[in-house]
């Protein structure tokens, strides 16, 4: 039988000791690749926290799970037919029901604890350095850099023939989301039409955008790279193709790239057209003859 060739690729990459997802031509690029499992690798704080607690709850559920499969084997061993062929009428036992209701409930709070802990930090961070906007439309977003010259733009998702070397289909947008690293970011999210969903699985956030609404999150970036998120609520019949692509630089160079944004994007505070008055770049309209 022959392997399609994604799989003889990721086998070789297993092999070859690479991690799935990130490549080191320039930069981290943390996007998914076939027959990977597990969560993207962690790119911020939050993110490392989400995969820790992972770890945490994988342990528990592991030693709950092998205690229930060896217990049912034991009692289906023990107590055959052929082994207690008169079997028990016991219908009470005091001390089981204490155990049996004591222990999950020292297991859900040794869960909760940190849960709630985790819950708190990645809520949002009182020391932001800068802040973005995230605006979800049907079917692109839209982006605003209050605190870099309030400049703004869209980004869509870059069609099939439009693509570069090294871009990925249903993943790449036309304008990327460029930050810097090692900044408290804040992030809030809106929409316009219906509801959205910021997603960026290596900064593990996840947050709605609602109409009328201004949620608020926030992540710190550790590496530069590119990172990819898409919209992960069901918006309309484009949802699949509203991408998220963040390119993660140095501060110096967010800078230089800030200072050619000013010049490059749409101010978010410039007055809209008058009416009857053409935007910049467009044709007048002819009138028409008085009659």
């Amino acid at each position: 039988m022959r392997l399609p060739r994604f799989c003889i690729a990721a086998a070789l990459a297993a092999l070859a000791g690479a991690p799935a997802g990130r490549a080191l031509a320039d930069g981290v690029v943390n996007a998914p690749v076939p027959w990977e499992m597990g969560l993207r690798p962690p790119a911020s704080p939050v993110a490392e926290a989400v995969h820790s607690f992972n770890t945490f709850l994988f342990v528990i559920i592991t030693l709950i799970s092998v205690f229930v499969l060896g217990l049912l084997l034991y009692v289906i061993w023990r107590f055959s037919e052929s082994r207690n062929p008169n079997p028990s009428k016991t219908s009470h036992n005091g001390m089981l029901e204490v155990i049996w209701t004591v222990v999950p409930v020292v297991i859900l709070v040794a869960i909760a604890i940190p849960s709630f802990r985790l819950l708190y930090f990645a809520d949002r961070t009182p020391n932001a350095e800068m802040t973005i906007k995230a605006i979800g439309h049907q079917w692109y977003w839209s982006y605003e850099y209050p605190d870099n010259g309030n400049f703004t733009f869209d980004a869509n998702l870059l069609e099939k023939k439009d693509l570069k070397q090294g871009q990925i289909w249903l993943l790449d947008t036309d304008n990327r989301l460029v930050l810097p690293v090692d900044t408290n970011i804040r992030l809030l999210v809106t929409a316009t039409d219906v509801i959205h969903s910021w997603a960026m699985p290596p900064f593990a956030v996840k947050l709605d955008g609602e109409p009328g609404r201004v949620n608020e999150t926030w992540f710190r970036i550790t590496k530069e790279g590119t990172f990819y998120g898409q919209c992960s609520e069901i918006c309309g019949i484009r949802h699949a193709y509203m991408p998220i692509t963040i390119e993660a630089v140095s501060k110096d160079k967010f800078k230089e790239w800030a200072a050619q944004a000013k010049t490059k994007f749409a101010q978010v505070d410039q007055p809209a057209p008058a009416a009857g008055t053409p935007a910049a770049g467009q044709p007048k309209l002819a009138q028409a003859p008085a009659q």
